[in-house]
């Protein structure tokens, strides 16, 4: 078993940014993909970044790509998504998760591809 805890999110205005933490215990993340989700209001969970393994790989949705970074620290079994130019349409509860992955293999943007998510952290951007 992983478990995932994140933190890090708060209220922000448009134009901030943010760094959430995702950090894991039970287990080693190096043997799995991590990942970052977000759900709006009513809406469903959708896929925001995802790193490999070795931190080698990441994927990045359209909507955040060029301003939202992942990356992995192993030795401190933590993931970041460090969340700049932060946009109203950014709110949404952020879940980190664990997907595990072969060697070599792409991070997966499909959440049903995920084995442990973490409870989640509230961002809200207002403009």
């Amino acid at each position: 078993q992983v478990q995932l805890v994140e933190s890090g999110g708060g209220p922000v205005q448009a134009g901030d940014s943010l760094r959430l933490s995702c950090a894991a215990s039970g287990r080693t993340i190096r043997n799995y993909a991590m990942g970052w989700f977000r759900q709006a209001p009513g809406k469903e969970r959708v896929f925001v970044a995802a790193v490999s393994r070795s931190g080698g790989t990441t994927h990045y949705a359209d909507s955040v790509k060029g301003r939202f970074t992942i990356s992995r620290d192993n030795a401190k079994n933590t993931v970041y998504l460090q969340m700049n130019s932060l946009k109203p349409e950014d709110t949404a509860v952020y879940y980190c998760a664990a997907e595990a992955s072969p060697v070599g293999a792409p991070p997966s943007e499909k959440k049903g591809e995920y084995d442990y998510w973490g409870q989640g952290t509230q961002v809200t951007v207002s403009s």
